[in-house]
This record gives C-alpha cells, structure tokens and sequence, in this order.
C-alpha cells in the first residue's frame, strides 16, 4: 500500500536553502508541528527520514525521532551521517542500534548499503526492521532480490546482459515518460553509465555518453554498447 514519507534528511544544497530537508534537523519544534498536521491530514502509514544531525556538535537524532513518535509516525528511516557529513565518511550504523533501543515504533536503517551482503550485516549488527537502499542501487535495482536470497540462503542470481539492456532501457524510457527530453539527457548520462559500470569498455561508454545531445544518439549508444558486449547473443 501507499504510505507518506517525510524527508528530513536532504542534504543537497537547493532544499536547505529552502529550509526542507536536513535544514529541519535545526528545528525540533517546527517538524513537531509539520508532523502532526500531516498526521492529521492522512490515515495512511506516516514515515520520517532523518539524519544524525546537522553537524557533529547537534547530533540530535534521538530528539527528532522521539518528537516524531509523539505526534504519530509510524516508522522511522535512520541515515547515520550529519548534514555536513553529505556522504562522506562512513555510516556510523551503531547509531542505527542505539534508535532502535530508543523508540517503540520500526526503524528502517539507511546508510553505505551497497551490496547485499551489506544489507545482511546492517540487519545483524543493528537489529533494524528494515533497510533503505539509496546510492546502492544506482544501476543495480538487483541488490534487493539478491538480499532477499542471502537473507533466505538462497544462492544470489546476477542478471545477464539482456537483463541489465532491458532494465536500462525501460529507465531511460520512464526517465523520458516523466520529464522530457531535456532533463533525461542529464539525468540518465550518470544512469547509463552506472548500467554499465564494471563491463568491458564501460570508459569508453562514460567518455561517449557525455557526447550525447539527442535522446535517439543516447539510445542507439546504448544498444550498440550492449549488443557488443560478451555474452550478450540473445540481443542479436
């Protein structure tokens, strides 16, 4: 089902300016007040991401996730780095653990989960009931069914080649479907590439996506790259 999610935890420099995302971490009693007016608002399952903090010295996680759970959420998403972290560093996961000890409701951990043996290790080493996967599954939607087999002790699945053109392709076209030619040649530059990352000539790929200036040069880039590939015969 459907469910709201309040992003607290927006680091990019254009949504602090407005005073969205992390920028709230400053203000416990304004997401007081934002979260329960969308409570109010919606019977639907209400969640929030947070960071740790704005920066080391307001590390405030556990005041914004209690604050949240008084006005009636009922999950909270933990990214374990400040605001002035962005994404450097690594994810303090402890913090993840010392949340869950915290409150009653499910805490969805979030932070460095790049694989899906990752994903097991954070469920391990921090008892959370869930995981949000984010930069991880850049050019690899895989990485859930794969941890779902790891979870199950299942052997992990790679996708073939067709598999990867396939799902690249339909990306490009939802990207397309969404937001037009323009913004899809910029979004999906870094999309391809990250497709294709690993495979062989992917440089060469990078170098000649970045040339592209239509949506057909993309796509024809595309499946030149992909029916060239090893192992790739079924796309000939």
């Amino acid at each position: 089902g459907e469910l709201i999610d309040l992003n607290l935890g927006c680091p990019v420099r254009k949504v602090i300016r407005s005073g969205a995302g992390s920028a709230l971490l400053r203000e416990p009693e304004k997401v007081a007040r934002i979260v329960a007016a969308v409570r109010r608002a919606t019977t639907r399952p209400l969640t929030v991401k947070i960071r740790s903090g704005w920066d080391h010295d307001s590390v405030n996680f556990t005041e914004i996730a209690r604050i949240a759970v008084e006005e009636g959420v009922d999950a909270i998403t933990l990214h374990p780095r400040t605001r002035s972290q962005m994404f450097g560093g690594s994810a303090d996961w402890t913090l993840i653990k010392g949340l869950k000890k915290t409150v009653s409701v499910p805490v969805i951990g979030s932070g460095d989960l790049f694989s899906a043996e990752c994903i097991k290790t954070m469920f391990e080493q921090t008892g959370c009931d869930a995981v949000m996967v984010g930069r991880g599954g850049y050019g690899n939607p895989w990485i859930i069914k794969q941890a779902l087999e790891l979870l199950a002790d299942k052997p992990q699945t790679q996708p073939s080649t067709e598999e990867r053109f396939a799902v690249a392709k339909e990306h490009l076209r939802l990207c397309l479907e969404t937001f037009g030619p323009q913004k899809t040649l910029g979004h999906m530059r870094k999309h391809l590439c990250w497709y294709v990352r690993g495979m062989e000539n992917s440089a060469g790929f990078r170098s000649e996506i970045n040339q592209t200036r239509t949506i057909n040069e993309m796509s024809t880039l595309l499946e030149n790259f992909f029916t060239s590939s090893p192992g790739s015969d079924a796309l000939r």
